[in-house]
């Protein structure tokens, strides 16, 4: 009797027990709309970018074809090849001893031996992963060239299908002559299908000779700037309002080598000055996307510049040391300050407006060097100092960044970097929350949840959005921040790092569920931060509030990370609410969930109606969500 008795009880008990943790009780976010904690930074939400994974080149710049300058491989010109139509004979090969300008002074030698009308010889691109083309549109090209006598014909410019060489657009050019000159054409498409599987031709119908350099042809962009971005990436980037663009970004303004960094002053003017130069990624700069380019883009999409400057550090430990060795490289950083921000009386500004741009931009940041940690030399204390107070002395209002802490004088703005996994930011989500307030601003100028390739998972978003909570809970103190890297190239060889925010290939492109969790976060944020407090919540729970003084409109962000529901009571002591607000969602069923170039929609916001909106709200997070509530007072 007494073993049964036992037994009895224990099963009682095992049973209330489950119950009980089946009954879970909600947390309490308790929010005091009239009690302001801080301010929240203008700028907190940007744009990082650099040369990597054919971001520029092969991705937001729009130039459609793959190695324009012919820079040759040993014996083998990369992306280019020979056509010889029926009949028709010829060679082609790297000239060294002549081209357009002194920037560009080889070029690629087309000997045609043998062609006619009918039976035509030249060179053929395939572009970036193709050449991208869409029904009904003109594409502008051009290219530089001469010939060794004016009886060579005229240059005939195709596009044509990979698959039958079917026609797209054809134009032609009449005739070359024996100097360098440069020669313009448009190609228009009819009732196309919409399709990347083309290249472009080149040819002639008369033996000779023909030189060639610096090929070119451009969709419609963004805007209609000559010499500008894809649209649909432009339009990704603007839907995610930045505030601000860091450029010309991390690795490509260092280089590999001293010889290889970013040298601004070699990427403004015309294109045919433009010498190009490697990227630290293992493939060749166009430098297309120049200086100014950099700047329109700011201008463009209405964002700060925050102009990094080479700093004396390349990545293989090559380094300038302080002092007079230092002094050229600090004053070339004088000039570019004044290109960007002189007027038509300065020196450079002088050059901004002879290339195109008579106003000046307005500058905040500047940036000194990037990630100069992994300089081994210990030399950034006295090269941050030695820039610093030559900037200080002409530009007293500019905000100088500095990459790593320096111990000979407080920087303005230190520039901090996080690559991690989603479980490390969970972790970490309060590490701002008791930072000294009398040092230096943060500007978290590169983080990532690097999970998913070759873009983030949900998981990934998870881990990106519980960060940003943090960040925005501490935006008094970070005044910027910037996820990366931005874009990718998802085809074969597109890619050098994961994870990555936009995917796309030659026609098409993507965000990933980092991408609408950073699209959220930052069209969905206040001026300044409420008195709030959370209790009784799980570990993977996460929030912030902001609220829009003006508008009397609060955006409570929350984060659920976890595999269950969260049910959470929301407080508002002495607030007046509008009964109805706006709830924004993002969620999947899985960690591994994703958005994919071919699947580009699975995971998107969904906006509806926030219902029975009091001043003691119920409310149950999904598993696996991201949702901003938007909620106005009266």
């Amino acid at each position: 009797m007494i073993q049964k008795a036992f037994a009895s009880f224990l099963f009682v008990t095992i049973c209330g027990l489950s119950v009980a943790l089946c009954q879970v009780q909600p947390a309490v976010l308790t929010i005091q709309a009239d009690k302001k904690v801080s301010n929240v930074s203008p700028t907190l939400y940007g744009l990082m970018t650099e040369e990597i994974n054919y971001s520029y080149d092969g991705g937001l710049y729009a130039e459609m074809v793959r190695n324009r300058t012919f820079r040759a491989r040993r014996r083998d010109v990369p992306y280019w090849l020979l056509v010889e139509d029926g009949n028709a004979a010829a060679k082609m090969e790297i000239d060294q001893q002549t081209g357009p300008s002194e920037a560009l002074n080889s070029s690629l030698r087309l000997e045609v031996s043998s062609a006619d009308a009918e039976n035509q010889a030249g060179v053929l691109n395939g572009g970036y992963w193709g050449i991208p083309l869409k029904p009904n549109t003109t594409y502008k090209g051009s290219f530089y060239a001469k010939a060794d006598s004016d009886a060579l014909g005229a240059v005939t410019i195709k596009l044509l299908a990979d698959a039958d060489d079917k026609t797209a657009a054809v134009a032609t050019v009449p005739g070359l002559t024996t100097a360098w000159k440069q020669y313009r054409f448009s190609l228009k498409t009819g009732a196309i299908q919409a399709s990347s599987r083309n290249h472009l031709v080149l040819t002639v119908g008369h033996a000779g000779t023909l030189w060639l350099n610096l090929v070119s042809l451009f969709p419609p962009t963004y805007h209609d700037r000559d010499n500008g971005n894809r649209i649909d990436l432009m339009e990704k980037l603007a839907a995610m309002h930045p505030a601000f663009l860091r450029f010309p970004g991390g690795n490509y303004l260092e280089g590999d080598h001293i010889s290889e960094r970013y040298e601004w002053k070699k990427t403004i003017g015309p294109l045919v000055d433009r010498p190009t130069h490697p990227s630290p990624w293992r493939y060749n700069s166009s430098d297309g996307l120049g200086l100014l380019e950099f700047l329109e883009w700011c201008e463009d999409l209405k964002m700060q510049p925050v102009l990094a400057v080479y700093a004396g550090y390349s990545m293989q430990q090559e380094h300038v040391n302080p002092g007079s060795d230092l002094d050229p490289y600090v004053q070339d950083a004088l000039d570019e300050l004044e290109y960007v921000t002189g007027g038509a009386d300065t020196k450079w500004g002088a050059v901004r407006v002879q290339n195109g741009h008579p106003e000046p931009f307005a500058l905040t940041y500047v940036e000194i060097g990037n990630e100069d940690f992994f300089d081994r030399s210990g030399s950034y204390d006295g090269r941050y100092e030695q820039f610093y107070k030559a900037i200080k002395a002409k530009y007293p209002n500019l905000q100088i960044i500095a990459t790593t802490p320096v111990k000979s004088m407080r920087p303005d703005v230190i520039d901090d970097h996080y690559y991690r996994r989603a479980t490390e930011f969970f972790h970490d989500t309060t590490h701002y929350d008791k930072t000294d307030r009398s040092g230096p601003k943060i500007f978290v100028g590169e983080w990532a949840t690097r999970e998913g390739a070759p873009t983030p998972n949900f998981g990934a978003a998870l881990g990106d959005a519980a960060w940003m909570t943090g960040m925005e809970r501490n935006s008094d103190l970070i005044v910027m921040s910037a996820y990366a890297p931005l874009l990718v190239n998802v085809n074969p060889g597109g890619m050098q790092w994961e994870t990555d925010l936009i995917g796309y290939d030659a026609l098409r492109s993507y965000g990933s569920p980092s991408y609408y969790a950073q699209v959220m976060f930052s069209h969905y944020l206040g001026d300044e931060t409420p008195d709030s407090q959370l209790v009784g919540a799980g570990p993977k729970l996460f929030y912030s509030v902001t609220q829009v003084t003006r508008k009397k409109r609060l955006y409570l962000k929350l984060v659920n990370a976890a595999s269950t529901t969260q049910s959470v009571n929301i407080k508002f002591p002495g607030a007046t609410l509008a009964n109805t607000g706006k709830l924004v969602l993002l969620k999947a069923g899985s960690t591994q969930a994703t958005n994919t170039i071919d699947e580009p929609n699975k995971i998107v916001p969904v906006e509806t109606t926030l219902r029975n909106v009091a001043n003691d709200l119920h409310y149950t997070a999904p598993a696996y969500s991201i949702q901003v509530l938007q909620i106005d007072e009266r």
